[in-house]
C-alpha cells in the first residue's frame, strides 16, 4: 500500500477545506433521532484540527439511499444539530449541495467555522462520479480532505472525482484506518489470525484467498460455516447455504495447511427449529444438526477452541459475527469472541466495520480493541487486497 499525505502534511492555515465525512448514521424507526452517533464522533478530531488552523471547514456526506432525489427524511439537518452539540459550537446547514446559494453559505462562515452540505446523494451525479458535479464541489474549496473510510471503496464524485480538481489528502481518521489495517496486513506481529463470520461465503471468498498463506490461522464461524459443513459432507438441516460455493469451500478445506495457514471450523453449534428469536433451540455437535433445524450460532466448545487458539496470537483481524448476534439467545458465540479479543494482552486487535463493529459495541468491549474500523465494505476490500479508489486518488507521501 502506497503511503498517502494527510492533513498534517499541508499548510492549511486559513484555507477553505472540503472534507468528505461518513455521516451515514442510523435513525430510530420513524423518527429524526440519531440512534448511533459514533460516525459523527469519529470525525471530530479532523474537524477540530482544521478549525484550530482557522480553516473554513466544509463538510459533505450522504445519508441513506435516496437514489438521486430529495427525500425529506434523509436531510442532513438532524446530523448538523448533533454535530453542533458534539463540537459545542454552531454548525451551519447549507441550503443545498452546490450552486449559488450554497456557495454564498460557505462564503458567509468565518475562519474556524463549520458548514455541512445537504445530502450528496440527493444529486444523481454523485454516485455517477460526474466530472461536472465534482468540479462544482471543488469550486467551494482550496483543498480536499477525505476522512470517510466507509466510502473510500466507492469511486464517487465526492470521493474520487473531486481529487482531479483539488490537492487531496487524508483526514486523521482515514490515516489511522490505513495505518492500522495496512500495517496488520503488511507487517503483522505473529502469530496472525483472521476471524471470518457473517452470512455468506461469497462475501468472503476474496478475503479467504488473499489471506491464505498470509495469516497463520483462519477461524470460520457465522452462517457461512454452514457451507463449509456441507462441503465436509455434513447435514446442515435448513441452514442457509450457497450451493455454488460448496466446491470452493471443499477445495479450501482440502488445501488447508499447505500454505502454512491453519483452518479452524466449529465443532458444535447452536441450532433452532425456526429463524426466530424465540424458536426452540439446542446445542449439538456439527455431525448432529437435526433435519428441519438451522444453524444460528457457534456452540460453547467451538468458542472454547477458538478462544484457546486466539490466546496465542499477537495480531487478530475480525470481520463478521459468529451468529445471529442481534438476538440474545444466539449472541453467545459473538460475545465470547469479543471478550477473547478484549482480553488479549499486548496484541493488536482489529475489528472490521459494519455488523462486527456493532457487535463489539453491544458487548461493551469496543474501547478494549486496538482499532474498530468505521468502514465495513472498505475494510473488507482491504482484506481482499483491493485498491480503494478514494485512497488511491490522494496525494502520495514523500
Amino acid at each position: 500500500m502506497v503511503a498517502k499525505k494527510s492533513v498534517k502534511d499541508l499548510d492549511l492555515d486559513g484555507k477553505r477545506v472540503l472534507v468528505r465525512v461518513d455521516y451515514n448514521v442510523p435513525f430510530a424507526p420513524g423518527t429524526a433521532q440519531i440512534s448511533d452517533d459514533s460516525r459523527i464522533r469519529a470525525s471530530l478530531p479532523t474537524i477540530e484540527y482544521l478549525a484550530e488552523r482557522r480553516c473554513k471547514v466544509i463538510l459533505c456526506s450522504h445519508v441513506g439511499r435516496p437514489k438521486g432525489r430529495v427525500v425529506e427524511e434523509l436531510r442532513m439537518a438532524p446530523v448538523t444539530e448533533r454535530l453542533s452539540e458534539l463540537l459545542e459550537r454552531p454548525v451551519s446547514q447549507a441550503p443545498g449541495i452546490t450552486g449559488p446559494e450554497t456557495g454564498a453559505a460557505v462564503e458567509t462562515i468565518d475562519a474556524g467555522e463549520v458548514v455541512l452540505l445537504e445530502n450528496l446523494r440527493f444529486d444523481p451525479r454523485e454516485e455517477a462520479n460526474d466530472p461536472e458535479f465534482a468540479s462544482e464541489l471543488a469550486a467551494l474549496a482550496d483543498v480536499y480532505v477525505d476522512d470517510a473510510f466507509g466510502t473510500a471503496h466507492r469511486a464517487h464524485a465526492s470521493t474520487e472525482g473531486v481529487t482531479h480538481y483539488l490537492p487531496a489528502v487524508s483526514g486523521l481518521l482515514l490515516a489511522r484506518e490505513l495505518e492500522v489495517l495496512g500495517g496488520a496486513l503488511e507487517s503483522p506481529e505473529r502469530p496472525f489470525a483472521a476471524i471470518l463470520g457473517g452470512a455468506k461465503v461469497s462475501d468472503k471468498i476474496a478475503v479467504l484467498k488473499n489471506l491464505a498463506g498470509t495469516v497463520d490461522l483462519i477461524i470460520v464461524g457465522g452462517g457461512m460455516a454452514a457451507t463449509f459443513m456441507l462441503a465436509k459432507g455434513l447435514n446442515v438441516g435448513d441452514s442457509l447455504v450457497e450451493e455454488d460455493r460448496v466446491a470452493f469451500a471443499r477445495r479450501f478445506i482440502d488445501s488447508a495447511g499447505d500454505d502454512g495457514t491453519t483452518l479452524l471450523l466449529p465443532v458444535d453449534l447452536i441450532v433452532a427449529n425456526a429463524f426466530s428469536e424465540d424458536a426452540d433451540r439446542r446445542t449439538v455437535d456439527v455431525e448432529e444438526v437435526p433435519a428441519g433445524w438451522r444453524i444460528m450460532d457457534i456452540g460453547p466448545r467451538s468458542a472454547d477452541a477458538f478462544d484457546e487458539e486466539l490466546s496465542r496470537c499477537n495480531t487478530v483481524v475480525w470481520n463478521g459475527p459468529m451468529g445471529v448476534f442481534e438476538w440474545e439467545p444466539f449472541a453467545g458465540g459473538t460475545t465470547r469472541i469479543a471478550e477473547a479479543l478484549a482480553g488479549l494482552k499486548g496484541a493488536t486487535t482489529i475489528v472490521g466495520g459494519g455488523s462486527t463493529a456493532e457487535a463489539v459495541q453491544k458487548c461493551g468491549v469496543a474501547d478494549r480493541m486496538t482499532h474498530v474500523s468505521t468502514g465495513g465494505g472498505a475494510s473488507l476490500e482491504l482484506l481482499e487486497g483491493k485498491t480503494l479508489p478514494g485512497v488511491e486518488a490522494l496525494l502520495d507521501a514523500g
